[in-house]
């Protein structure tokens, strides 16, 4: 994905996919700021001559959201409110908690311990999504900040010229 820039040729911001085995050792080796040495072509009048370019890596999400039933614990207990002698002999609600987010939830709306188990199931698995689109819009927000900050000094690459060539670091 590109963002084109205001001249023929230049972009505000590139987006790339790595994928493969060492894409993650290649992709560290290229985050921070990068120096690149030259005169401008497209502002020819220009007396600066040092030109930084922020990468940052950012983040993928899930395709699918699925919690496996391994992943959750049930407990029977009673449940409160109206009902009297009923209430208090059997335990229909049922408490589900998720073992690595220790997230929980309570269903007694049923009479039918099944019936509260997969309505606690599923309001477990909706309270972890909304978790996890919480995060996601957090690591969105992180990702349009650094797309927008700009670190000027201590460059992990130094280009020199228009030829390419990676010039010795410090």
């Amino acid at each position: 994905m590109t963002e084109v820039g205001p001249q023929r040729g230049t972009y505000h911001s590139v987006t790339l996919e790595l994928t493969g085995d060492y894409a993650n050792d290649f992709a560290k080796a290229w985050l921070g700021s990068i120096l690149w040495v030259m005169q401008s072509p497209y502002r020819k009048n220009h007396k600066r001559k040092n030109w930084y370019a922020a990468v940052h890596k950012l983040s993928v999400a899930d395709k699918m959201f699925a919690v496996p039933d391994c992943d959750i614990s049930y407990r029977a207990i009673r449940s409160g409110g109206p009902g009297g002698q009923h209430v208090n002999k059997v335990s229909t609600a049922i408490r589900a908690t998720h073992k690595l987010s220790k997230l929980s939830v309570l269903a007694s709306d049923s009479r039918s311990q099944v019936q509260n188990k997969k309505l606690a199931k599923e309001r477990l698995i909706e309270l972890l999504q909304l978790q996890e689109l919480q995060k996601r819009k957090a690591e969105k927000q992180e990702d349009w900040m650094n797309h927008n900050a700009l670190q000027r000094g201590n460059p992990v690459k130094v280009f020199a010229g228009s030829d390419f060539k990676i010039r010795k670091q410090n």
